[in-house]
């Protein structure tokens, strides 16, 4: 097994071991909503990044499917209402061919 020539100067080991200390995180602030974000990330709250609309945030997402639901819903509520007596949603053909009785 290899073994060192030398002994490692406290300079040289301080010197390697100087990275390996935890930095501190870095926190940038949104220009769109002032909120503390990281550099280079988009920013959770807003969904903007570099002044440009990326993603749409939670809220908004929520939104979009409660707007899509009430609008499924009133569509569904103005079918029934248009067509309850003409359509029960059923159809009345059992397979057989009732005209040709004789």
């Amino acid at each position: 097994m290899p073994v060192p020539k030398r002994k490692t100067s406290k300079s040289r080991r301080d010197m390697r071991q100087s990275t390996k200390f935890i930095r501190p995180q870095a926190v940038a602030t949104c220009k769109q909503c002032n909120e503390p974000t990281l550099p280079h990330q988009v920013c959770v709250e807003c969904g903007y990044y570099k002044g440009r609309k990326v993603i749409n945030t939670k809220n908004e997402r929520g939104m979009q499917r409660m707007q899509t639901r009430t609008a499924a819903a009133q569509r569904a509520a103005e079918k029934n209402k248009s067509g309850a007596h003409d359509d029960h949603g059923h159809s009345h053909d059992d397979g057989h061919d009732h005209s040709a009785h004789e």
